[in-house]
């Protein structure tokens, strides 16, 4: 779904581009195997994924994905199919997405930490047969519970223990025998040893990049509801190939991408695993994000970018050792998934000498769509809260919400809309929904936005968020930012709730930061120059902690489902 990309008037972020990235640079329409092939040709040599300290050369990874191309084939996987990956951060999950790949299949990416109810769903609605996990017990046992309850038939399971390097790889089936999954033999099972037992000689396939779907990217999307965003070939590669062009400054075969974002998620599957072959870059993959073995793996392996969410950048800021630790080798990263809070950003430059930037995107644009310059703004004008400009080949435009087509006014609210080569085929089985999703060659993306004289975007809120409050609307977003601004405050989530008078209220929950105190008293007494009496919240509730999605990301979803969940009790 892509709009004419024609220079014209409207792109007035345009001149506002750094130098170094053309908007209408080429972007290439081929399959996403075709990247991985060039890169692995070219750097055969070169480090391609370090795993606890386990190392794989590019040539070394294209053996294992020829292996799992040849071994998926026997197993009548081809066009049409759908494997599903279960799977943490670990070298399996590159192997295994292009092998699956390289068989013109689609991946469907898992979440290790569903619930059994979310995995019957999505392996019934996604027609998964085969599923690729490792021996971990809280991956594997899940996973057998849906054989007979779900149309999964196959599981093909890898052994931790192999992708760990000598002696861990000895010491770990020894120490951690309580906790390794052992698999019976019989027809649902499949080593993944016994999977790649091959000559990697398998049958290539022609991919039709446009319209063949490489990956099934679940997403509550702009209604809430999981569904599958078909993305094509052509999507990932664009999206790819639009990542490398703003930032230009990546050295082909020289960097290494720490990856601890999980790559079952579209932000690392694309800034980290897609974009890192790509580029001939080493991936340094984590299996979670653990602080201590984050700064450790930065002070010794020297990653020169870190994608992440800002609750990791966070928990960088405030930790008290880290000083210990040297993290100069960052150069430039992305911040994605959440709102970039200035201050933030601001300190975790300050100790690492790391650039910075917010982006902004979603499942179903691939998912970058807007990024700010590495080297900041032209001119130097400081834009705070900004998500960016539109990488190249796109077009954002900022729709009247109330008639869903017109374009307003510069300067002016409405809903952000996309059209792009990275923009989704649509939704898996769900015409009804891709067609209120994508309208007239736009993406609607449910987010309500402005546009300034330079091009910048910024987000004021998801249109579904909006707290009504006697009639008039309170966007969540604006809310926790002045919250954020009293010192006391280190996390934060606005809700609306029910109110006998005004219909909807302000709630807001609050993690104070170690060592402070606030009331709600002294919270509204700091607010009042800063929001309308209608913004201020009516009701704050001070927690330990606030929950958080697998990513880090906060997650006003579970508090809705908390208040959803007292509703029925009482």
């Amino acid at each position: 779904m892509m709009a004419d990309p024609a220079v014209s008037a409207a792109h007035i972020w345009e001149h506002s581009y750094p130098t170094g990235v053309d908007w209408n640079a080429p972007i290439p329409v081929k399959p996403l195997t075709d990247l991985f092939d060039s890169s692995a040709a070219r750097f055969a040599d070169r480090p391609f994924i370090d795993f606890l300290g386990k190392r794989y050369t590019y040539r070394q990874g294209t053996d294992m994905v020829d292996r799992v191309a040849k071994g998926l084939q026997a197993l009548g996987v081809g066009r049409g199919s759908n494997v599903g990956l279960f799977l943490p951060n670990t070298p399996y999950s590159v192997f295994c997405y292009y092998g699956i790949l390289k068989t013109g299949a689609t991946v469907v990416n898992f979440n290790p930490l569903y619930a059994e109810r979310e995995l019957v769903k999505q392996i019934n609605d996604s027609e998964v047969e085969i599923m690729i996990t490792v021996d971990v017990p809280q991956c594997y046992d899940k996973l057998v519970l849906m054989l007979g309850q779900t149309c999964l038939k196959t599981i093909v399971t890898g052994r931790m223990a192999d992708i760990l390097p000598f002696p861990k790889s000895l010491l770990y089936p020894l120490v951690k025998r309580k906790d390794i999954a052992r698999p019976p033999a019989d027809g649902h099972n499949l080593g993944f040893r016994t999977l790649t037992a091959n000559d990697g000689r398998y049958a290539p396939v022609t991919i039709n990049p446009v319209e063949d779907v490489a990956v099934l990217q679940y997403t509550g999307g702009t209604t809430g509801v999981p569904k599958g965003a078909m993305l094509t070939h052509a999507n990932l590669t664009a999206n790819t190939v639009q990542s490398a062009l703003w930032f230009y400054q990546g050295r082909p075969g020289q960097e290494r991408m720490l990856g601890v974002l999980p790559l079952f998620h579209v932000f690392a599957m694309t800034g980290v695993m897609n974009l890192s072959i790509y580029l001939g870059a080493e991936m340094i993959l984590l299996p979670r994000f653990e602080i201590e073995q984050v700064l450790d793996t930065i002070d010794k392996k020297k990653p020169t970018q870190f994608p992440a969410v800002p609750t990791i950048y966070t928990a960088i800021n405030n930790y008290k050792d880290r000083a210990k630790y040297d993290l100069s080798s960052l150069a430039f990263s992305i911040s994605g998934g959440a709102p970039l809070p200035l201050d933030v950003c601001q300190t975790f430059e300050g100790h690492t000498g790391c650039k910075l930037v917010e982006g902004y995107g979603l499942s179903e644009s691939s998912p970058v769509a807007t990024v700010n310059p590495i080297d900041g703004p032209v001119g130097g004008k400081v834009k705070v809260g900004s998500i960016g400009l539109p990488v190249p080949g796109t077009v954002i435009e900022i729709i009247d919400v109330e008639d869903g087509k017109t374009p307003v006014a510069q300067g002016q609210r409405g809903e952000v809309c996309i059209s792009g080569p990275q923009v989704m085929k649509g939704y898996w089985k769900r015409p009804d929904e891709t067609a209120l999703t994508l309208r007239n060659g736009r993406l609607h993306t449910g987010d309500v936005g402005y546009m300034d004289e330079d091009g910048y975007i910024y987000i004021v809120d998801r249109i579904k968020d909006m707290i009504l409050a006697g009639g008039y609307n309170v966007y969540p977003r604006n809310v926790e930012e002045a919250i954020y601004l009293h010192p006391a405050v280190n996390e934060c989530i606005v809700l609306g709730v029910p109110d006998p008078y005004r219909g909807q209220t302000v709630k807001a929950y609050i993690k104070l930061t170690e060592g402070h105190t606030l009331t709600q008293a002294e919270l509204c007494d700091f607010l009042r120059d800063k929001l309308s009496a209608i913004e201020l919240p009516k009701q704050v509730e001070f927690r330990t902690e606030l929950p958080k999605t697998m990513i880090g990301k906060l997650s006003r979803k579970a508090l809705l489902d908390e208040l959803e969940a007292q509703k029925k009790a009482s």
